[in-house]
C-alpha cells in the first residue's frame, strides 16, 4: 500500500513539473555553515532524481534530538518565456549529511501529504553534496593562499635586499 501511494505521490509531484524540465530539476541551490550566499549546482547526481535527498516511500522518520548542521536545498525549474530564463522554485528540503537525515519543509506553490515531515537521507546523495561543499571550501581558500605565497616573497626579497 505504501509502495502504491509513493507511486502516486510521485506522479502527482513530477507529472506537472516534467511539461518544464523533462525530468529532473535544472538545477539546486545550496545554503548553510561556511557558505557565503548560496551555491547554484547542476550535478546530475543531485538534480536528476526527485528521491536524491531522501526516499519518502520509506515513511517518516522520528524526529532526531539534534540534526546537527544542515544545509538549506531548494530544487529549481528554468522556464523561457520569450526568449527569457524564469526561474522557478519547486521545492525546499534541508539536508543534514553529517547525521543522515532531511527535512522535507515542502512544495512551494502547493503542498503535499510529505510537507513538514523528517525522513532519512538518502546515502547516494551524501558524496555528490560533499563534493560540493569541498569544491566551495577549495574555492574560498585560494585567494589566501595566494596572499601567503606573495606575503613569503615580499618576505624573502626584501630579507635578501637587506643582507645585500
Amino acid at each position: 500500500m505504501k509502495k502504491i501511494f509513493a507511486l502516486l505521490f510521485a506522479l502527482a509531484v513530477l507529472a506537472p513539473s516534467a511539461a518544464f524540465a523533462n525530468g529532473g530539476f535544472d538545477y539546486i541551490t545550496v545554503e548553510g555553515p561556511g557558505i557565503i550566499g548560496e551555491i547554484n549546482v547542476t550535478n546530475p547526481a543531485l538534480t536528476e532524481d526527485f528521491l536524491v535527498f531522501a526516499d519518502f516511500s520509506q515513511g517518516e522518520a522520528p524526529p532526531p534530538v539534534d540534526p546537527g548542521q544542515g544545509y538549506q536545498i531548494a530544487r529549481v525549474y528554468v522556464e523561457f518565456t520569450d526568449e527569457k530564463p524564469k526561474d522557478l522554485p519547486f521545492d525546499l528540503l534541508h539536508y543534514y549529511p553529517y547525521t543522515g537525515y532531511v527535512y522535507y519543509d515542502g512544495v512551494l506553490e502547493g503542498s503535499s501529504e510529505y510537507d513538514g515531515k523528517w525522513y532519512i537521507a538518502n546515502p547516494a546523495a551524501e558524496a555528490p553534496i560533499r563534493n560540493v561543499l569541498f569544491q566551495r571550501a577549495l574555492l574560498a581558500w585560494v585567494p589566501f593562499g595566494v596572499l601567503v605565497v606573495i606575503m613569503i616573497g615580499f618576505f624573502v626579497a626584501y630579507n635578501r635586499k637587506q643582507n645585500t
